[in-house]
């Protein structure tokens, strides 16, 4: 069969529209005898069935497994070069007291960037210690509950934050340990809403002013500084970026070593995964042995032991673990003129979109999808998945190629949410956010409840007001 003009280029016709590419989906997700989806042996018309749809189905030993494996893989690259490394969890990515337990579980910290996402990994029991804080704008009270707590670092943002934290810890008589994070100027591979480490942007502080901080900040005795910060962005499938960022902060971790204690240099996250056929990220091994050896050279050149590591990884733990399930409500084929003759996309709307999945709309992000419900011999044929909500841009897969056959009724699966799907979530158009659903062995659990229409009205105070 040949592409239809419609098509990107980099979207393949596939040779069974059945088949789930491997890398996309979470590692226990198959199809059985029947056809039907299954994830970790729990079938998708099950779920559906049990839980209702839009669903987030959470594959609970992928994500146990990945933590434990990007542990591994940074610890052993970077002790060959002499040091050690601190992974944090990334909660922004999605964060619920279950899921920071498994965290807990794999020996992993857990970054928060605001006071709810501390809230819940306290919740959660989360050892504080192991607990890493941040924010651009972090409130009075934010701060405060993390000196409370006790947790183990505080990311400084500003120049502002550094009086604000050093009075709330004096008060407390207590020395909360810092970082001060730093606009590297290196520009990673990505989206430009996700590219966070250039130097007009709302995050951190540049490389000069860097020294007359760290000297304000060694200057509060109710402070210590543990090291610099930086952050190159999202979804970035290399480890130049990384190596290159790394490199310029310890340029300045050398300078600030030579008048005081700098035991740690924090890297940030970002690493990316695939969500099409297209994306090819190179295995997590293999990026953290070239920034082990990128930054062992940058330091043996520079006259400095390598400090300890930390980075901060949450889409590459928890993004492919997770599937959205949907239902097909209507469809229709449309016909868009192109070169030559008129071609036609099948436009398949489901019960969900952009309420539960910003990211399409959001950055133009490409996702895969599958029926879920049954196989099809059925001929590939372009579809558009689209949304429910009041807006034209509300699609959740701009282009896939689906058995032609697809209707109303049909399980839609699209794999790899599990990262910025609930966590970015709204209640647009007053549309409850969907219940998350762990799976194992067979079993099923939610881990976060659906919300109804009862919780909605329950929050307005105009309701049953005569």
């Amino acid at each position: 069969m040949s592409a239809n003009p419609l098509a990107p280029a980099w979207l393949r016709v596939p040779a069974d529209a059945n088949a789930l590419t491997p890398g996309i989906w979470s590692r226990h997700a198959s199809r059985n005898a029947d056809g039907v989806l299954e994830i970790a042996g729990v079938g998708a018309d099950e779920l559906a069935e049990r839980y209702g749809t839009p669903l987030y189905v959470v594959d609970e030993f992928d994500v146990r497994a990945r933590a434990r494996e990007i542990a591994a893989a940074f610890g052993a690259a970077f002790a060959r070069v002499g040091t050690s490394v601190k992974v944090y969890y990334a909660g922004k990515a999605f964060l619920c007291t279950e899921l920071a337990r498994w965290i807990d579980d794999a020996g992993l910290g857990v970054d928060v960037a605001s006071h709810g996402e501390l809230a819940v990994a306290l919740a959660a029991g989360f050892p504080a210690g192991r607990i890493g804080v941040h924010g651009n704008n972090k409130s009075l009270a934010q701060l405060e509950a993390a000196v409370d707590a006790g947790v183990g670092a505080v990311v400084i943002d500003s120049e502002i934050e550094i009086e604000r934290l050093a009075t709330i810890a004096a008060a407390r008589g207590t020395r909360q340990p810092v970082r001060l994070r730093i606009n590297s100027g290196v520009h990673a591979s990505t989206h430009e809403y996700l590219a966070t480490s250039h130097e007009d942007q709302k995050f951190g502080v540049t490389i000069a002013d860097a020294p007359r901080l760290v000297a304000t900040i060694r200057a509060r005795p109710s402070l210590r500084f543990l090291g610099l910060h930086t952050h190159l962005g999202s979804q970035i499938f290399g480890a130049e970026g990384f190596t290159e960022g790394g490199r310029r902060l310890l340029a300045l971790h050398a300078e600030l070593a030579a008048t005081g204690e700098v035991p740690e240099l924090n890297l940030g996250g970002g690493f990316g995964i695939a969500y099409t056929s297209a994306d090819d990220p190179e295995p997590i091994e293999a990026i953290a042995a070239a920034m082990a050896d990128g930054l062992a050279a940058a330091a043996a050149e520079l006259g400095v032991p390598l400090p300890a590591i930390a980075i901060e990884p949450g889409r590459w733990i928890v993004g492919p673990s997770t599937t959205t399930l949907y239902t097909v409500g209507t469809t229709k084929p449309v016909v868009v003129d192109s070169p030559g003759a008129p071609d036609v996309r099948t436009y398949a709307s489901v019960d969900g979109g952009m309420s539960d999945n910003l990211r399409t709309a959001l950055y133009r992000a490409d996702y895969s999808a599958r029926i879920a419900g049954r196989r099809s011999d059925a001929a590939p044929a372009l579809v558009r998945v689209a949304g429910m909500h009041c807006e034209s841009g509300d699609i959740v897969v701009r282009d896939e190629y689906l058995p032609g056959d697809v209707h109303p009724g049909d399980l839609l699966a699209v794999p790899a949410t599990g990262a910025y799907g609930w966590a970015m979530a709204s209640n647009y158009n007053w549309v409850p956010r969907p219940a998350v659903v762990a799976v194992r062995d067979g079993e099923s659990r939610v881990i976060v409840r659906g919300e109804t229409l009862e919780d909605l009205l329950a929050r307005d105070p105009g309701v049953n007001v005569q």
